[in-house]
């Protein structure tokens, strides 16, 4: 199946304010919330904090990527910069997690001996937390259907306000009935959903660095209708990848039989055309070979 690049369109200067609000907003939401949490006594409102702060972080390291991925390709980056939001992605992943393992830990000590904790304080800060956290996750829902490196933004936004909700009923309980093993039991259940997020969320990042082929295309369907070409005898050394986020590529070499060599040409636009309109891969490289000179036991995949 061809890609899906029918996502959201915002104009590059719009989407960096829409970050830009969100960075200075999460800013002053964790100095705001680490303050309260250590006046309060409450793990639960520092863990959120903390979050927070790696928010902040990766929107810093969003924008940062943004502005260099619309760089255009020169000598020394031949492929563009693209892949730089590939790997903003992959860094505020791997922060959520280690955010998340943090949180586990500091809870876990603090089930064995909770201390005391001012409940009026967490639920307000709770309340202005979850009101920036929803306005951040606004801001960032529309752009991140098209970005990866937005996408991990908005689940950060999205786990924060989820665990913005968490420190309000958590505060409340202890208001009403004095329940302190709850703030740190929250703290390990936001640190489990920071987790899980980031663990099923990374993966996509990791196998496009590693030049892995686009989940959302058979690879074997593709090398089928290119050996469904007339005139093409088969075709090997096959590298199907994404040069960025949405543009994928492909190079191979394609053996033609003895009668298709004087029309070359013709044969390398009907799989080009087949590429582009059954799959949506509109960047190949084709080497052609006549079937009396080709690689003997080449492998399909790969370079052997």
């Amino acid at each position: 199946m061809p890609h899906d690049h029918g996502h959201a369109h915002l104009d590059p200067e719009s989407g960096d304010r829409r970050v830009s609000i969100a960075i200075w907003a999460n800013a002053l939401l964790t100095v705001a919330q680490i303050v309260g949490g250590i006046f309060a006594g409450s793990l639960a409102l520092i863990a959120d904090a903390l979050h927070n702060f790696s928010d902040m972080a990766s929107l810093v390291i969003a924008f940062v990527a943004r502005k260099i991925a619309r760089r255009p390709a020169d000598s020394t980056m031949t492929f563009g910069y693209g892949r730089i939001e590939i790997v903003a992605a992959l860094i505020n992943y791997t922060t959520l997690i280690l955010v998340g393992f943090y949180l586990i830990y500091e809870g876990g000590m603090r089930m064995i001996d909770p201390p005391e904790v001012r409940g009026w304080t967490v639920v307000i800060l709770g309340g202005i937390a979850l009101i920036i956290d929803a306005l951040t996750a606004g801001l960032t829902y529309s752009m991140q259907k098209g970005s990866v490196n937005i996408r991990a933004l908005f689940l950060h936004n999205l786990s924060d306000a989820l665990a913005s909700v968490a420190v309000i009923i958590g505060g409340t309980l202890i208001l009403l009935y004095d329940l302190r093993w709850v703030d740190p039991a929250i703290t390990i259940g936001i640190a489990l959903y920071i987790l899980y997020l980031a663990l099923t969320e990374i993966g996509g990042p990791i196998r496009t660095l590693m030049l892995g082929s686009p989940p959302e295309i058979d690879s074997d369907a593709v090398v089928q209708a290119m050996r469904e070409t007339e005139g093409v005898k088969d075709v090997h050394h096959v590298h199907l990848w994404q040069m960025q986020e949405h543009e994928v590529a492909l190079d191979c070499h394609v053996v033609l039989n003895d009668l298709s060599w004087e029309g070359i040409e013709a044969v390398k636009a009907e799989i080009k055309r087949r590429l582009k309109d059954d799959f949506g891969i509109s960047h190949s490289s084709l080497e052609f070979e006549n079937e009396r000179n080709a690689h003997d036991n080449a492998e399909l995949y790969g370079h052997g």
